[in-house]
């Protein structure tokens, strides 16, 4: 089911469009806003594969939620769905994969919905791809000094920056290196490494306990027992990958 957030200042506009977006029966709608605010407040912790976003918003434009969430790590795709055909253009200029005219026509958001799926159906293809080279490649070759140094992907509990360098953390050692942590990020996206604030990335499979901190943070008891912090940055994406 694609999981859909339906942002607009009109109640009875929001009904109608939940309304045949549940006709589809591929869409589940995760939650409903008003108001810039509200939708960041609620994207936070509701899931959204696709945002359903009206331009005028009272006094406010849609047009400035979409740059926000463009800014976003893993950011939802956007629709707009509005009165309004003059900003069409600069509706595509921020990526939105449509734009859905009011009054809604049935067979047009029947359209919409099938153009999504058709492209999470192949972003899903990538990361099965993925997931098998993963499979393939468990190792990475790290430089500790002058030497270099092969380690399992799947040994790694987390990587982090101390005092200007990169500490490699596996379940057996621990290698001091000078590539910096962005380097690590990018060559083990298709693993199960993932960034949780911007001085650690972790292995998701090392992680023992999850323990709430101040400000709606969290720290991550890792199997050597150590305390990785979370910002509020990645707490979301942590959120929905752990479900929790």
């Amino acid at each position: 089911m694609i999981k859909a957030f339906l942002v607009d200042d009109e109640p009875l506009a929001r009904d109608e469009l939940a309304y045949l977006l549940k006709r589809t029966k591929q869409v589940e709608i995760t939650g409903e806003a008003e108001s810039i605010e509200s939708a960041l407040e609620q994207l936070l912790f509701v899931e959204a594969d696709v945002i359903f976003l009206d331009i005028q918003l009272a006094d406010e434009s849609g047009l400035d939620l979409a740059n926000k969430i463009l800014q976003l790590k893993h950011r939802p795709e956007i629709v707009f769905a509005t009165a309004y055909d003059e900003y069409a253009l600069k509706a595509f200029e921020l990526q939105a994969i449509d734009y859905l005219l009011k009054p809604f026509d049935e067979s047009r958001v029947q359209l919409t919905i099938n153009k999504l799926s058709h492209l999470f159906s192949s972003r899903g293809a990538v990361i099965a791809h993925k997931g098998q080279r993963k499979e393939e490649n468990d190792r990475i070759a790290i430089t500790v000094e002058e030497r270099i140094v092969i380690i399992k992907v799947s040994e790694i509990l987390y990587i982090g920056t101390v005092e200007g360098k990169t500490v490699v953390v596996t379940d057996k050692n621990k290698y001091q290196v000078s590539e910096p942590l962005v380097n690590f990020e990018r060559r083990l996206s298709s693993h199960d490494i993932i960034r949780v604030h911007r001085a650690y990335l972790i292995n998701v499979n090392a992680i023992v306990e999850i323990e709430p901190w101040f400000h709606s943070t969290y720290n991550l008891i890792m199997q050597d027992g150590e305390k990785v912090p979370v910002s509020r940055t990645y707490t979301k994406d942590l959120k929905q990958l752990l479900d929790f």
